[in-house]
């Protein structure tokens, strides 16, 4: 038994099919077979059922799986320990951010760890907080920049930027534009333009607009920050942005309204996988942003 045929049994696994396993790990499919059949013959049990036209697990198949990407998750580990011993301060690092605040709140930290470390390549990846715990969580990110410190998953390690209450903005001539202060029951009638729903801001929203019995009518879900503001402004609806966002609105036409209680907040933090290796690369980001966090 080798590594390369435990890797070559997860990746199947993971595609359930021999043809997309060989295309993703760039070697022949027969590689791959003869790999497997001798990985089953050397623990004496049958890995896949391959009657059926989908390629299933065994029980014995799903038992091996769960060892072998400890084995895996470990032999990277080792890897990347070594590779700090023999190439100090080199490397990359794959962080998740989200892409309607991470640029706003986080650009400033990136670039001083550019600064600080210009061997490393920075690997971003824009998707929601949920998105970004879950790569975390199998190994496709390194570390993530969330909206969100809270976290029912235990393997995950966060600490907090800071805490920044949303606000409601509006077009001047909306019949809210005037008031100084708003509470969730006078948008009953209106139309959000909302975060998209891999984003824990939307969960915010709604269970806050739970809170006071409705359910908001969504005009759109979105990404982009500009088409929350492009679409306030030709009065499709309103939006509950961050306040550090809010306050940078170019327009002078939309109107930006707090709460009477911050009853939302964007939470900023940053999250990475407890009890894993860390590389150098990770661990720098880190104690940086331990370092932002203190000023």
């Amino acid at each position: 038994m080798d590594i390369r045929q435990i890797e070559y049994f997860v990746e199947v696994a993971k595609q359930l099919s021999f043809t997309k396993a060989a295309a993703t790990l760039h070697v022949s499919q027969p590689s791959i077979s003869k790999a497997i059949q001798n990985f089953e013959a050397e623990l004496g049990v049958p890995l896949f059922y391959r009657s059926s036209r989908q390629l299933e697990l065994t029980d014995a198949g799903q038992a091996v799986l769960i060892n072998s990407m400890q084995v895996l998750e470990s032999f990277q580990n080792l890897r990347s320990e070594l590779t700090d011993l023999m190439q100090l301060k080199k490397g990359q690092i794959r962080i998740g951010i989200p892409p309607i605040v991470g640029a706003e709140f986080f650009s400033r930290l990136i670039s001083v760890y550019k600064e600080q470390n210009p061997y490393i390549e920075i690997l971003l990846t824009e998707v929601g907080t949920k998105r970004i715990r879950e790569e975390i969580e199998t190994g496709e990110l390194d570390i993530g920049l969330v909206c969100s410190v809270t976290s029912t998953n235990e393997n995950l390690e966060t600490i907090r930027f800071l805490k920044d209450p949303l606000q409601l903005i509006v077009h001047e001539n909306h019949p809210l534009a005037q008031q100084q202060a708003v509470t969730m029951s006078d948008l009953i009638n209106e139309a959000f333009i909302i975060y998209r729903k891999d984003f824990i801001l939307f969960d915010r929203i709604i269970e806050e607009c739970s809170k006071y019995g409705f359910y908001p009518n969504i005009a759109c879900e979105t990404t982009q920050k500009d088409l929350f503001i492009e679409m306030v402004q030709a009065r499709l609806g309103i939006a509950l942005l961050p306040q550090k966002i809010a306050e940078k609105i170019p327009y002078k036409s939309i109107k930006r309204i707090p709460f009477q209680e911050d009853a939302i907040y964007l939470e900023l933090g940053i999250t990475w996988k407890k009890n894993k290796y860390l590389p150098y690369s990770v661990r720098e980001f880190i104690q940086l942003a331990h370092e932002f966090v203190l000023q």
